[in-house]
């Protein structure tokens, strides 16, 4: 299950993305028009800066912007970023599939398909993609 944090992460990328002035955008501006807790955002805007997703400054005319154009991001790196590994099962969640029982594991293969999928799906969408949805009149339920 994607986590608020990793949805809001993608809620504040879109925002910037939207609102791209060449300025930095106020974190009080973000969190009013994504009606999300502007102290909440500031944990998750910190990781995001950490992580290289996006940049901020403080001060006058401070706030944050992104680093990089809207199609040179992916989801997946997006969420990963905030959520951790997307796997479904933790044999899988690292690189090197430590389980003892791999060798006779028959729903492996499954697993390893299903998490194939996932990542696929989410490194395949870019934040410009999303940029392209309609925003279903305020309905969304984050």
């Amino acid at each position: 299950m994607i986590s608020t944090r990793g949805r809001y992460a993608l809620r504040v990328m879109l925002d910037l993305a939207e609102n791209e002035t060449g300025s930095y955008i106020p974190l009080k501006d973000i969190a009013a028009r994504q009606d999300v807790s502007k102290k909440y955002l500031e944990i998750i805007v910190k990781d995001m800066v950490a992580g290289g997703l996006i940049t901020g400054a403080s001060g006058k005319g401070g706030g944050y912007r992104l680093c990089r154009r809207p199609e040179e991001y992916s989801v997946g790196e997006i969420l990963d970023l905030m959520e951790g590994s997307l796997s479904l099962v933790a044999c899988l969640a690292t690189d090197t599939n430590e389980c003892p029982r791999k060798s006779a594991c028959r729903t492996l293969p499954m697993w390893t398909e299903y998490d194939n999928m996932v990542h696929e799906f989410f490194y395949s969408k870019k934040l410009s993609d999303l940029m392209d949805q309609p925003d279903n009149g305020g309905t969304q339920q984050e």
